[in-house]
């Protein structure tokens, strides 16, 4: 039986058009991407803008953001906009830098910032995956030498693996790169086989990634399943243990499950800590599992602890964490744009 979510609605935030994409700069400040090529900078202690970025030509799929010194406001990675410019909207001009990845037939899909904020990761429409270094006067682009099948939607980091990303689409495949060299080093495709019951009519669409701190792989599957690789989990041990020379996630088929957890495709997702994984389907079903990743069963590795609806989104788009907030973006029934933040303390926002 769940357990009842300690997660309640403390603020619900209205903007024109669908929210795209969201990222925390830090624990009071939002990030908010819109269709309508809208960026938002909200602080969460009044819930007011406190930047804006329009005008911009397209959709904003993706945000990363990051501290420059001398700043408190984050910088932010969509083309790169220094956010504590003095005007509180701005404009593509006050982009500092423009780095074109892809053609203007293509679609960037996400974008990721390595943990020191030297290298930026990019997945596109075509299936193309590749790497900017930052560190040069002007960003170098690599671009792996192995392309996915059709949409390639994620691209992360690894965890404490400088110079690894790994990748996944709509080619129900993952892929798993030097990106330094621009070479594969592993891959796994999904098969039907792998969803445990049921004949599903959405084919295995890999639609959302996330890492914990530790190694292990989650993805957010089409179909409504959720897939765990283990394989490269840093476990705890009383004995020091040989670090292997790469990340192994994809490698172990004992290490890979695959299981039906919920009707729909999960289309977003964050770990909050290292075993806890928060996920959300296309219509707004929020789940919370547990990942016991020392299970020796494998029927035992996810366990739900909680799920709830969101309260007015009729689709949702994007979910982030941090610390004791989750907020969810996406878009109400009139195609008006929405966020709602969740919190575990605070008080909860009147019923409307």
């Amino acid at each position: 039986m769940n357990s009842p979510c300690p997660y309640f609605v403390v603020k619900t935030l209205n903007t024109p058009a669908p929210i795209s994409s969201l990222e925390f700069g830090h624990a009071g400040h939002l990030f908010a991407g819109s269709d309508d090529g809208t960026l938002r900078v909200y602080e969460l202690s009044s819930f007011k803008v406190l930047k804006a970025i329009r005008g911009l030509k397209n959709e904003i799929s993706s945000i990363a953001c990051f501290k420059r010194a001398g700043s408190e406001i984050r910088d932010a990675w969509i083309f790169l906009f220094k956010m504590d410019m003095p005007s509180m909207i701005g404009t593509a001009e006050d982009a500092i830098t423009v780095v074109k990845l892809v053609e203007d037939d293509d679609v960037l899909n996400e974008i990721a910032l390595d943990p020191s904020k030297k290298y930026l990761a990019f997945s596109t429409d075509s299936g193309l995956v590749g790497a900017i270094d930052l560190t040069t006067t002007s960003p170098a682009v690599t671009k792996m030498k192995e392309k996915h099948g059709s949409i390639c939607a994620c691209v992360k980091f690894v965890p404490d693996r400088p110079r690894e990303i790994v990748s996944a689409g709509y080619d129900e495949t993952f892929l798993h790169f030097d990106f330094l060299e621009g070479v594969p080093l592993s891959q796994h495709k999904i098969s039907f086989s792998q969803n445990t019951e049921g004949v599903s009519l959405s084919p295995p669409f890999i639609m959302s990634t996330a890492f914990s701190s530790t190694g292990i792989l989650a993805a957010g599957i089409a179909d409504g399943s959720l897939w765990i690789g283990l394989g490269g989990q840093k476990r705890l041990s009383k004995t020091k243990s040989k670090r292997t020379r790469r990340w192994n996630g994809l490698s172990d088929a004992e290490k890979r499950i695959c299981i039906k957890v919920v009707e729909g495709p999960i289309v977003a997702m964050s770990f909050s800590s290292p075993d806890t994984l928060i996920a959300s389907t296309l219509l707004g079903s929020v789940i919370q599992w547990k990942i016991n990743g020392e299970s020796m069963n494998q029927e035992n590795i996810v366990e739900e602890v909680w799920r709830k609806q969101t309260s007015a989104l009729e689709k949702v788009n994007a979910l982030i964490t941090i610390d004791s907030k989750i907020a969810i973006g996406g878009f109400w029934k009139n195609g008006k744009g929405s966020i709602e933040i969740w919190d575990r303390r605070g008080i909860a926002e009147p019923s409307v």
